[in-house]
């Protein structure tokens, strides 16, 4: 199960299992958001591909619209996923 809060000051929180299809309802709901965007990842269990081109969708959008992007609160599973995607080169994990 997935879900995804938006909260005050850019923080946007995800929860569960990112796949495929929860990737679809997130874009929906991330996509009229502005930034600067805050992505606390602390009680995301697993992210797939498609979560992951998600994350990159999203960092693209706010970058070329001069906004910051940043994730926070990986849990280690979840980080050694970003590093062996070699996403953490240029994403800022805090």
């Amino acid at each position: 199960m997935f879900d995804l809060r938006v909260e005050a000051e850019g923080i946007v929180k995800f929860s569960g299992r990112l796949d495929a299809s929860a990737a679809e309802m997130a874009h929906d709901k991330l996509r009229a958001l502005g930034g600067p965007m805050t992505a606390d990842f602390s009680e995301l269990e697993y992210i797939s591909s498609a979560g992951l081109g998600l994350i990159i969708e999203i960092y693209k959008r706010l970058v070329s619209q001069g906004q910051s992007f940043r994730i926070v609160n990986l849990t280690p599973k979840v980080r050694n996923i970003f590093a062996y995607a070699g996403l953490d080169k240029f994403l800022r994990i805090e």
